[in-house]
């Protein structure tokens, strides 16, 4: 029920507020805090939410801040990771892999409204993926990326690749590790179905990049897994493992 639900929702509301993102758009209508590409994809994504029956708990809200623009680096184990973070946070941009631009409506209006598509395969076509996010910072956005590359199958953490770190680090903004839990049983990797349930978003300590260079990146990136890996620890009673390795041959992108 909640599967058909589900699909029903996406199949009128993706055609409706794709339309008018893309409309707004052409007619190059301002991209601003609660203006259309904010409002859009939130109620796309709380609409979502609803018709699945998924029922969210934020924690420490007060670092998630309305007046500055922050990167926001979360694990990824469900679809539902990103509906769940467009549902909750104030302007922002998430860089995506670059399938789902190619989605007919979806993929126009989500370039429309200003998100980032990333080649993952491709290092030069990633890096100028990063620069667009940093135009987006620059205009006062903040941005979401999911370090890990892609979905996993457990909560427990997996290696991060370093470009989203470079992209902090020269843009000078906070980073803030974020966890979500609960999104596994919704809908796992490599699932259809969709099922009920309730998904806990943690939002972590940010971590400042102020006086930071391109030589801090590994260091950047490993305390902040090493900060999400302790709240799963903390909260979850989930273990990650990692080795330096993990984070000196981690490809940038």
């Amino acid at each position: 029920m909640r599967t058909l639900l589900t699909a029903l929702t996406l199949a009128i509301l993706t055609p409706t507020l794709g339309a008018a993102v893309i409309v707004a758009g052409l007619l190059r209508v301002r991209d601003r805090p609660g203006g259309i590409f904010d409002w859009a994809p939130r109620v796309w994504c709380r609409s979502i939410l609803r018709a699945a029956g998924v029922r969210v708990r934020l924690h420490n809200a007060h670092h998630m801040p309305h007046d500055e623009p922050r990167i926001y680096v979360a694990n990824h184990v469900s679809w539902f990771d990103i509906f769940t973070l467009a549902s909750l946070l104030p302007h922002y941009k998430f860089v995506a892999k670059a399938e789902l631009f190619r989605i007919p409506i979806f993929g126009t209006a989500a370039r429309a409204a200003g998100m980032i598509s990333i080649e993952r395969d491709n290092r030069k076509s990633a890096f100028a993926s990063y620069d667009r996010a940093a135009e987006q910072i620059r205009r006062g956005a903040s941005v979401v990326v999911f370090p890990e590359g892609t979905r996993g199958r457990s909560y427990a953490m997996r290696p991060f690749k370093k470009g989203p770190f470079v992209l902090a680090v020269a843009a000078q903004v906070p980073v803030v590790p974020v966890i979500m839990h609960g999104t596994i049983p919704i809908q796992p990797k490599g699932s259809f179905r969709v099922r009920p349930g309730t998904v806990d978003v943690h939002f972590l300590e940010p971590i400042t990049t102020r006086g930071m260079t391109y030589d801090d990146r590994d260091r950047l990136a490993r305390e902040t897994w090493q900060r999400m890996a302790t709240a799963f620890e903390r909260e979850y009673h989930i273990t990650s493992t990692s080795s330096e390795r993990d984070f000196t041959l981690a490809p940038s992108p």
